[in-house]
């Protein structure tokens, strides 16, 4: 009987005070997480934030499932950050969902976020791209069985007749999607010359659905700056054959990033650069693209769950210091530098 009084109650108190439900965290980083528990998430970050935010279908994978985007903010300009361009890297995502969900509430209440103003994102939006490689996050976290049969055989090719998938890092068809991108593709030194768990590089650059996606949507929305999220090593990666003009702007940037998130900055090796989206966004806007790289360093495989509180304090403040600092840099006539918000 006592069992059954909470319960009506509990009803009671939702029909009355629906904020009860809403004061809920939405995003849970604490699970693994999944193509439909984004998918899911996404929807009832919709529900809740109608006027503050704004989903966009960017394209299909290769396996037909949808990639999201999702919008902050009412800025003519706008940045952009994404997660999930390798199947074994979801914690990526989910760290972009918390991001979106945490600056979600902080401008819906107009509340300071981390010193900041969140009036920005009305000069500045952000665009989230948390999930880019669905089919491959599926693969690495569920093995193949919800693939067509002829597809599993293939997949199961690639993998080395391993039927353990943890290691898996590219797209439902072998390919690597942060080696698809065009800038440099024809220089990446190749690892393998056929589709693969990692590395396949493709026969040409956007061959990946994905990809091409990726850049179609990028090239509409011509973003001031970039972060593009990976793992494992706890690294900041800024320097992508930048434009000698660029190199001491970017710079500034990317220690102000290292300062925040206490990674140390580095290169990519020379095998690595070109065919990734920073290399790409650097090409072709001429403007500041980073790739932080999450986690301690784990073999292949992903970052166990218990490294993601330490990563999400390392990296809440990267985008909307980038906000405040696209303004300064793209929007203020003078060009004037602010004191950084600590």
């Amino acid at each position: 009987m006592k069992i059954c009084k909470t319960g009506i109650l509990f009803f009671i108190l939702i029909q009355f005070h629906p904020q009860i439900i809403h004061a809920e965290k939405i995003v849970n980083a604490q699970e693994w997480y999944t193509y439909d528990r984004m998918r899911e998430d996404l929807k009832l970050l919709k529900r809740k934030y109608r006027e503050e935010m704004e989903i966009e279908l960017v394209g299909k994978s290769e396996f037909g499932q949808n990639i999201w985007a999702a919008k902050i903010g009412q800025g003519r300009e706008n940045i952009i950050i994404l997660g999930g361009h390798h199947g074994r890297e979801w914690l990526t995502t989910s760290l972009v969902m918390t991001k979106l969900e945490y600056y979600l509430k902080a401008y819906k209440k107009n509340q300071k976020l981390f010193g900041y103003d969140p009036k920005l994102l009305d000069e500045v939006s952000i665009w989230f791209i948390p999930m880019v490689n669905p089919d491959g996050i599926r693969i690495q976290q569920e093995g193949i069985g919800f693939l067509p049969e002829q597809s599993q055989r293939r997949l199961l090719r690639m993998n080395n007749n391993n039927p353990d998938f943890d290691r898996w890092k590219a797209n439902g068809l072998g390919i690597d999607l942060n080696r698809q991108y065009p800038t440099g593709w024809e220089h990446i030194k190749e690892k393998t010359s056929v589709p693969s768990y990692q590395y396949y590089k493709g026969t040409f650059p956007l061959q990946a659905k994905e990809v091409k996606a990726v850049v179609s949507f990028t090239r509409e929305r011509k973003p001031l700056m970039a972060v593009t999220y990976h793992s494992s090593g706890r690294v900041l990666y800024w320097y992508f054959k930048n434009d000698e003009s660029a190199v001491k702007r970017d710079k500034k940037i990317a220690d102000q990033l290292s300062k925040i998130t206490g990674y140390p900055l580095d290169q990519p090796e020379e095998h690595a650069v070109g065919g990734g989206f920073s290399d790409w966004f650097v090409a072709e806007f001429k403007r500041p693209s980073f790739t932080p790289e999450i986690s301690y360093f784990v073999e292949d495989t992903n970052p166990p769950l218990s490294v993601f509180e330490e990563e999400w304090n390392r990296n809440k403040k990267v985008g909307i210091y980038l906000v405040a600092k696209s303004k300064k840099l793209f929007l203020n006539s003078n060009g004037s530098d602010e004191k950084e918000v600590e």
